[in-house]
This record gives structure tokens, C-alpha cells and sequence, in this order.
């Protein structure tokens, strides 16, 4: 499904990555480990095309990543990024934003749908009313993984998305994120994802 094939990468003189290869299978769930500086979320942003790799190949459903495929690689690919850089503004109109997208408006969202998986995610129900200013990490690291969900794309791309959680909430989001019947791709430090059945391990 998804086929990263050599991947060179520096950075003024310092190699992120040296002939790089990976293959992931569709609906596996695959946590990717390695130092800090070693290439972990660059390699998300390498897959959506945010950043340009210095020579190799990146494959998704048998298309190869290029200035003509890069919309279909945006267009199903999901991701929360580890700052959750969300727009500063009621958190419900934000949502609603995302959603009036061109590629995004099939998609129908009710406050209902929202606030019935924000509260399984041990949020207020008056988490909707509030800015995004006024949110925790935590609390934005789940508005990010709600919208990601609500999205309903075949992959996601999940960067340290349980960092600001408490360990209730932790165990409540990583068992719903193993269950869900998509390709998955996760950094994280933390060994709450370490699960054998569900979770390939990848370190570099």
C-alpha cells in the first residue's frame, strides 16, 4: 500500500536518510522508532509532499508520489501533526471549516457526531463552544485526532498524539485508534503502543 524505495535525505550536510526503505501493508499498524533528528515525522511530511526528499521513490496504491499524484496522496492520507497547529478560533467553527473544503463536503458532520466521540475521549461537552487558545495540549491533541477520524481517510499519520494525556485517557485512545480498520502509521515514546498483536514495530 504504502512504499518508501531509497529515500536520500540531508539537511545542510547532515543525512536524515540514507537509502531508506519501508513497506507497509494495508490495514497494518506500524509504530516508528528511532532517536530524535532521525527522520521520524519528516518522513510524514515527505509522504503528503510537504517536504522533498533528495532523490528515491514514494509509492501509495501503486501511484508514484509527483506534482500529479500529490493531491491524491492529500486527499486520503490523514494526519495530526505532534504541535497540533490548529487555526485560532471557536473550535466548532473550526471544524465545520475543514469540513466545507472542496474534497471534504461529501462528508456530513453533526455537533451530535462530534461531541459523541469527544465525550468517549474524556472531553467536556463544552468543548465545542470553546477557542482554540483555550485549549490544553491535550485537549488539542484530541480535536486533531476527532477531526482526523471524521475525515475517514484510508491512512492516518499520528505524531505523538498521547503525549499530553493522563493514562485513563491514554489506554481509551490507543485501544479505539488499534481497532479501527485503517492503515496507521504512529510516532510515539511511549510503550502504551508496544502491543503484539496489533502493532508492527519499524526502528532506525
Amino acid at each position: 500500500m504504502i512504499q518508501f524505495k531509497d529515500i536520500n535525505l540531508s539537511f545542510h550536510n547532515n543525512i536524515v536518510f540514507k537509502n531508506f526503505n519501508l513497506k507497509v501493508k494495508k490495514g497494518e499498524k506500524l509504530l516508528l522508532k528511532a532517536h530524535s533528528g532521525k527522520g521520524k515525522s519528516t518522513l510524514f511530511k515527505v509522504l503528503l509532499g510537504f517536504q522533498r526528499i533528495d532523490n528515491g521513490e514514494i509509492f501509495f496504491n501503486n501511484k508514484i508520489l509527483n506534482k500529479y499524484n500529490l493531491s491524491y496522496f492529500r486527499r486520503n492520507i490523514g494526519y495530526v501533526s505532534q504541535d497540533v497547529d490548529l487555526r485560532n478560533k471557536n473550535v466548532w467553527d473550526l471544524i465545520v471549516d475543514i469540513f466545507s473544503y472542496r474534497h471534504n463536503r461529501h462528508i456530513k458532520i453533526t455537533k451530535d457526531k462530534v461531541l459523541n466521540i469527544a465525550t468517549y475521549f474524556n472531553l467536556f461537552t463544552d468543548i465545542l463552544d470553546k477557542e482554540v487558545s483555550q485549549l490544553s495540549g491535550g485537549e488539542r491533541q484530541r480535536i486533531g485526532l476527532i477531526i482526523c477520524i471524521l475525515l475517514d481517510r484510508q491512512v492516518w499519520l499520528l505524531d505523538e498524539i498521547i503525549s499530553g494525556l493522563d493514562k485513563e485517557t491514554k489506554e481509551i485512545v490507543v485501544d479505539y485508534v488499534l481497532k479501527q480498520d485503517k492503515t496507521i502509521l504512529i510516532i510515539s515514546h511511549d510503550k502504551i503502543w508496544m502491543r503484539d498483536d496489533f502493532v508492527r514495530i519499524k526502528e532506525w
